[in-house]
């Protein structure tokens, strides 16, 4: 195997016996990597000992800087690289603050191409004694069966006096969904009047392509589909090809649940009209304007979507209890019935090269990107 000479005084080889050992996992997480080989090199492996200092804690990858000490004393700042995904680390019980700044690892796996303080890290390890990655799971080659032969596992449609399954255009009464709560003006505490008026060009994450998320999606002009499972709802917004699962069987989130951008949704029906509560979301922003969302325990959403008698249309009313709030936030939508053919179809992706471009333009590209 080779070794590059000039990282020979700051990098320790791989042992053989953890390079075996890791070696099948290595290689399909290589495989599944983004543009692996233009990164890193498949033949240069090496070792990254230092603090960690910075955490990036989002999809496709996530990314730890690290602070390793040299023997002369000096300090050179590396990039860890993982492979996977979030969900992924989620079945492994790897979350945002299991490695935190501050943190000592030590990481091996190959190296980055050109010279770049990169690792493709298939294993780190904890000062805890843990291990994460390929070496955590290194016997594991496949998955093994455990699906149960006496469970039906297919779906089964409820029994709903009211059918809301198909296509809906929710242009139906539509508006610019940019500061349209009521009451107005907005009932504001103080701290969530400081975090409105302290916002910068930037602040706003939809620009840069993370998901729009609740209440946001609620106003959301683009179609939906919704299909009925039996246990749950499944919509699935064109917006951001975002799916949601509405939980119509009594369940509760569970204890370990993330926070995310559509929350934990659960429903009941109501004669005509659907009930949705929605919990467990990200903090983030109600509108394009910059009205700040607690997200969390502080957040709490409530959707009742009334359908027409002759089932045509749904009138959507959307209700967000926020403590940044000292009264309940309304918004609301509507939705009509709609063929699908020729418009159910894949959203194109969302690409933040204008923003960035803005934020270049401005003089604040590299702030942002610390």
């Amino acid at each position: 195997m080779k070794t590059r000479d000039k990282f020979s005084h700051r990098l320790q080889a791989v042992s053989l016996a953890l390079a075996a050992a890791a070696a099948a996992c290595a290689a399909l997480d290589a495989a599944a990597h983004h543009a692996f080989s233009t990164e890193f090199d498949a033949d240069l492996t090496g070792e990254v000992r230092g603090e960690v200092t910075r955490v990036w804690w989002t999809n496709p990858h996530i990314r730890y800087a690290v602070t390793m000490t040299l023997e002369d004393g000096s300090t050179e700042e590396w990039m860890l690289q993982p492979p996977g995904n979030l969900p992924t680390y989620r079945r492994e019980n790897w979350f945002e603050d299991t490695i935190q700044p501050g943190d000592q690892v030590r990481a091996t796996g190959n190296l980055g191409r050109d010279g770049a303080k990169k690792l493709y890290a298939t294993c780190i390890y904890l000062e805890s004694g843990r291990r994460l990655g390929g070496c955590a799971n290194a016997e594991r080659t496949q998955t093994e069966v455990t699906a149960d032969p006496s469970v039906d596992y297919t779906y089964t449609p409820g029994d709903w006096e009211v059918d809301i399954t198909g296509y809906w255009d929710n242009r139906y009464k539509f508006q610019t969904t940019v500061d349209d709560f009521t009451p107005k003006p907005m009932p504001l505490t103080p701290e969530s009047r400081r975090i409105y008026e302290g916002r910068e060009f930037g602040d706003d994450h939809v620009l840069r392509c993370m998901p729009a998320g609740l209440p946001r999606i609620f106003g959301s002009p683009y179609s939906m589909e919704i299909l009925d499972a039996g246990t749950h709802y499944m919509i699935l917004s064109l917006q951001d090809n975002t799916p949601r699962w509405v939980w119509m069987d009594g369940r509760q989130a569970p204890a370990d649940h993330p926070l995310t951008s559509m929350g934990f949704s659960v429903g009941h029906w109501e004669d005509r009209t659907l009930v949705i509560e929605t919990t467990h979301l990200s903090p983030g922003w109600l509108d394009g304007s910059g009205y700040p969302m607690s997200g969390g325990d502080g957040t709490r959403i409530v959707e009742r979507w009334t359908v027409a008698e002759d089932g045509l249309t749904i009138d959507r009313t959307m209700t967000v209890h926020d403590e940044y709030y000292t009264a309940p936030l309304v918004r609301t939508r509507g939705s009509q019935r709609r063929a699908a053919e020729g418009d159910l179809i894949e959203s194109p992706p969302c690409d933040p090269d204008t923003h960035y471009r803005d934020l270049l333009e401005r003089g604040q590209l590299e702030q942002r990107l610390r």
